[in-house]
C-alpha cells in the first residue's frame, strides 16, 4: 500500500474541474463575460457565437479595458479586480464577483482577448491554450475588450459529450442573454447567431420598452407596473393583467439587485400574488426587480451566482406578494406608465442600514411564438423599438 494517498491536484486538472463548477455549458461562459462587460462600465455589448457556442463565442464591449499586466494577470485563476477581502464577500456590488470565470473559460479552449483602455494609444491581444498563455502582442482597437473563446470544452471531451444538440444550447443562450437584457435596459445589446441576427436591442427609456423589444408588444401592452417600497426591500416591475396566463412559468423573470436569481422564495410570492385571479395550472408573466441591502442577501451560494439567499425570505416574500396583488386589485391604469423602474443594482444602496427562489424558463425566439412575431409587424412605421427576428434559427427544446 503506498504510503501517501493524498496529494495535490495538478493546476491544470484544478482548473478543469473549476470550469466544471463555473461553465457547464456555453451560455454559462457567454453569461460570464457578458456580466465582466457589464462591470466594466460597457454601454454596448454584442455576442457573436458559431455552432452553438462551442465553435465560438465572441464578446466585444465599450467598456473600460485592462493594462498589458492586467489583462495577462486576468487569466490566472482567483485573480479578481473586485474582491479584496473576506470582508467584501458579505455585501456584493458586482455582477462577477468570484474571479476565476475567465480563467475557468480560458483552461477549457482557445482564447484570445483584445483589450484596451481609453488612456492607452495601443491594445493589447493575449492568446492562451488550455489556460497557458501562448503569445502577447500590441494590437490596434478602440477602448474596450473583446475575448473570443474557440472550441469550448475541447480538452475536455466528457464535458461535449453531454452537450445537447445545437438548437437547445442556442436556446440556452439566448435565454440568458435576455434575462441580462432585460435587466439592463440603459445597455445596448446584440447577438448573432451563425451569421445571422437574433436581436438587436438599442438603449431604451424604460424597462416596458425594454420588455417590449426583447418579448414583443402584444404582451408588452398587458403588463402593469407595480412598485412597492418597505423598509430594507423595495420590489418593482412589471406584471401581466389577469386576463393573461400561461401553461408553464417561462415568462417569470426575477432579480435581485440587478442580478438574474432562480429563488423559490420569490416565485411562490408572484404566483400566490395571482392566486384565483387566473385557473389553476396556469401561469402568470412578470418581470420582478427586487432591491435590497447587500448585506442582507447572500449571492456567494451558487458557482454560477444563479441562487441567492435572504436574511429574511418572510419580509422579502411579503413585499413582492403585496406589491403585485395590490397591483392586480386595481388594473385600470394604462401599462404605459411603467417608465421609472429602476434595476440597477446601485438602486439597493439607496436603502439605508438605519431604515426600520423562481424557475427562469427557456425563452427562445420560437418560444415566444405569435406575440413576438407579430411585434414586428405591429409596430408603426416610426417606431424604432426593433424586435427579434422570427426566421432566427432558435427552437424551444426541452432539456
Amino acid at each position: 500500500m503506498p504510503e501517501h494517498i493524498v496529494h495535490i491536484l495538478p493546476e491544470q486538472v484544478a482548473s478543469q474541474i473549476a470550469a466544471g463548477e463555473v461553465v457547464e455549458r456555453p451560455a454559462s461562459a457567454v453569461k460570464e463575460l457578458i456580466e465582466n462587460s457589464l462591470d466594466a462600465g460597457a454601454r454596448s455589448v454584442s455576442v457573436e457565437i458559431l455552432g452553438g457556442g462551442s465553435a465560438l463565442i465572441a464578446v466585444g464591449d465599450d467598456g473600460s479595458g485592462m493594462t498589458r499586466a492586467d489583462a495577462i494577470l486576468s487569466l490566472r485563476r482567483h485573480a479578481t479586480s473586485k474582491i479584496r477581502s473576506a470582508a467584501d464577500l458579505s455585501a456584493i456590488r458586482t455582477l462577477g464577483f468570484r474571479g476565476e470565470a475567465l480563467a475557468s473559460i480560458a483552461s477549457v479552449s482557445h482564447l484570445r482577448m483584445q483589450t484596451r483602455r481609453a488612456a492607452d494609444e495601443h491594445g493589447v491581444e493575449v492568446a492562451a491554450e488550455a489556460g497557458n498563455i501562448e503569445d502577447t502582442r500590441t494590437c490596434a482597437m478602440a477602448a474596450g475588450t473583446r475575448i473570443e473563446v474557440r472550441q469550448l470544452f475541447f480538452n475536455t471531451p466528457a464535458r461535449l459529450k453531454f452537450l445537447k444538440t445545437l438548437a437547445t444550447e442556442q436556446g440556452a443562450i439566448a435565454e440568458a442573454f435576455q434575462r441580462i437584457a432585460l435587466a439592463n435596459h440603459r445597455i445596448a445589446f446584440r447577438l448573432t447567431a451563425d451569421g445571422r441576427t437574433i436581436f438587436d436591442l438599442p438603449r431604451a427609456n424604460s424597462v416596458l420598452e425594454r420588455f417590449r423589444q426583447v418579448l414583443g408588444p402584444r404582451i408588452a401592452s398587458r403588463m402593469l407596473a407595480f412598485d412597492l417600497d418597505r423598509p430594507g426591500v423595495r420590489a418593482q416591475g412589471l406584471a401581466a393583467t389577469s386576463q393573461e396566463s400561461f401553461a408553464t412559468g417561462r415568462m417569470i423573470f426575477t432579480f435581485v439587485n440587478g442580478r438574474s436569481v432562480r429563488d423559490r422564495v420569490l416565485i411562490r410570492a408572484i404566483e400566490q400574488a395571482y392566486q384565483t385571479l387566473i385557473p389553476r395550472g396556469r401561469h402568470p408573466a412578470a418581470l420582478l426587480f427586487v432591491n435590497m441591502r447587500h448585506e442582507d442577501v447572500d449571492v456567494n451560494v451558487h458557482p454560477m451566482k444563479t441562487e441567492v439567499r435572504f436574511r429574511n425570505g418572510g419580509a422579502v416574500f411579503d413585499v413582492v406578494y403585496h406589491a403585485i396583488r395590490d397591483r392586480l386589485a386595481d388594473q385600470t391604469e394604462n401599462a404605459s406608465v411603467a417608465t421609472s423602474v429602476d434595476t440597477s443594482a446601485a438602486a439597493s444602496d439607496a436603502l439605508a442600514p438605519s431604515t426600520d427562489d423562481a424557475a427562469m424558463g427557456l425563452i427562445t425566439t420560437a418560444s415566444m411564438g405569435e406575440d413576438a412575431r407579430a411585434g414586428q409587424s405591429a409596430n408603426a412605421p416610426g417606431d424604432s423599438v426593433p424586435n427579434p427576428r422570427a426566421d432566427a434559427p432558435l427552437r424551444l427544446v426541452p432539456d
